[in-house]
């Protein structure tokens, strides 16, 4: 697609009060994309003036109208299916393969989820001698990133408009075309002017001016914790409700007689997924000591059948990372690992052969890691493996949960029961038994450090509305 040269306010795009443009280029290779506005302070005034000129109109429209527009812009962004796979292919490096699988298709599965939840759901109940109301808030902000960014838009925007919410998004400046397409999607589906409204721009400029706007009634921010510590305390501070989805240090915990050889397999391609640029990745692998040499062994083994490649190859599994930004950091985790004195098994900081004009991370494993280590503290985002050896369950508990993140994780055991019976005990928000698949109708979100709130499903609708209660 070509870039817009406006933002997408009231239904149209217009011209941004600066001149200052974003370059969007690919990290394959480097070239250009395209330039987007750098927006601010003004132009998110002017979405939030419209957004909440449009919400009285559109928090009064039936539920039943509003899941009509809902599966009209799923099937838009089912019918651009190829486009948005290669847009995000392009901007973010992820392999075109999974672009089509999962960067392009789980959007469009959340959106017709909320679709449906907009026509069933009970936005009023009777509790005894009251009639409780459901409403929606009003205006909401929306800052979203870079690693999923359709995915991380719908999950916000598709509840939101399901509620009767209105909503102004911020997305990353990385990956703007895609955002601009989800744009074009809400126009051509037929919402009405004002309901969504796209601003681009830096985040310290125009995200700050989102997140600290009077007009705006619920701010909901992806991205790092240290950005959502700043962007929680604006909205804290002008007393407005915030969700925030933030990092994660997930653990993948293979406890002794479940299937090695698939736990591995299943865990290293978790972490594989995306160049490793996923919030819930299980990027430290716990095994038992007896297991633990075999392991690395096939971690070390799966994560060289990952070798980089073209991201606009069929077969390529593997990308680059998103920018320079981000090959600094990831390679900079691995060269600290090793000077920590972590086993190098697989990959390394170096570039791979073939692929130095890009930004690509050799898929890397490290064995050897003790819990106090950066590479098992610290969220990476990149290709990174830490394969962490415990000697009994209560020690491989406290090393899963021994983390300020609580976001995501694994359990791997010979039956489904002890699986459960640990992952109960695990303090993040989301755990896959034995290699569960992701289920776009449960909530996801985080404990501790990992955030607040919920997004997907009913809960993710619940975030965007708010209860009055009539007693007769």
């Amino acid at each position: 697609m070509q870039a817009h040269d406006g933002m997408y306010i009231d239904g149209e795009w217009r011209p941004a009060t600066s001149t200052d443009t974003i370059e969007d280029r690919n990290p394959a290779d480097g070239t250009l994309l395209g330039t987007v506005p750098a927006g601010g302070p003004a132009d998110v005034d002017a979405a939030v003036a419209a957004a909440r000129a449009a919400f009285p109109g559109w928090a009064a429209t039936p539920p039943s109208r509003r899941a009509e527009l809902l599966a009209a812009l799923h099937r838009v962004l089912e019918t651009r299916h190829e486009e948005i796979a290669r847009t995000v292919t392009r901007e973010l490096g992820a392999p075109i393969g999974f672009a089509r699988a999962v960067q392009a298709s789980v959007p469009a599965a959340v959106c017709a989820s909320y679709a449906t939840l907009a026509a069933e759901h009970p936005f009023e109940e009777r509790v005894g001698n009251s009639r409780v109301l459901h409403e929606p808030i009003g205006v909401v902000g929306a800052i979203t990133p870079w690693n999923y960014p359709l995915h991380q838009i719908v999950a916000k925007a598709a509840p939101a408009l399901a509620a009767g919410c209105v909503m102004v998004l911020k997305p990353a400046e990385d990956t703007p075309l895609v955002a601009q397409l989800f744009a074009e999607a809400v126009h051509e589906a037929g919402f009405p002017a004002g309901v969504f409204n796209l601003v681009t721009g830096l985040g310290p400029v125009a995200g700050q001016a989102l997140a600290e706007h009077d007009g705006v009634d619920l701010l909901s921010f992806t991205g790092s914790t240290a950005v959502g510590r700043r962007v929680g305390a604006l909205a804290g501070g002008a007393i407005k409700p915030v969700a925030l989805e933030l990092g994660g240090k997930s653990a993948n915990v293979i406890l002794p007689g479940a299937d090695l050889t698939r736990a591995v397999k299943v865990g290293v391609a978790n972490v594989m997924a995306n160049s490793g640029q996923t919030c819930s990745a299980w990027t430290r692998m716990l095994v038992h000591a007896e297991q633990y040499e075999e392991a690395v062994e096939l971690a070390a083994s799966a994560a060289n059948r990952y070798p980089p490649g073209d991201p606009e190859d069929d077969a390529t599994r593997l990308g680059p990372v998103v920018n320079a930004r981000q090959y600094e950091r990831v390679t900079g985790y691995i060269a600290r690992g090793e000077r920590e004195g972590a086993r190098l098994v697989a990959g390394g900081a170096e570039a791979p052969a073939g692929f130095e004009g890009g930004c690509y991370v050799r898929p890397t494993v490290f064995a050897d890691v003790r819990p106090e280590m950066a590479v098992a503290q610290e969220e990476i985002f990149g290709p990174v493996l830490s394969v962490l050896r415990y000697e009994d369950t209560e020690e491989a508990l406290r090393i899963a949960n021994g983390t300020v993140y609580g976001l995501a994780g694994a359990v791997f055991a010979e039956d489904e029961e002890s699986a459960v019976a640990f992952a109960r005990r695990l303090e993040t928000g989301q755990v896959d038994i034995n290699g569960g698949r992701f289920n776009p109708l449960a909530p996801f979100g985080g404990y501790k450090r990992s955030g607040v709130g919920r997004e997907l499903g009913t809960h993710g609708l619940g975030e965007y509305l708010q209860t009055k209660s009539l007693q007769f």
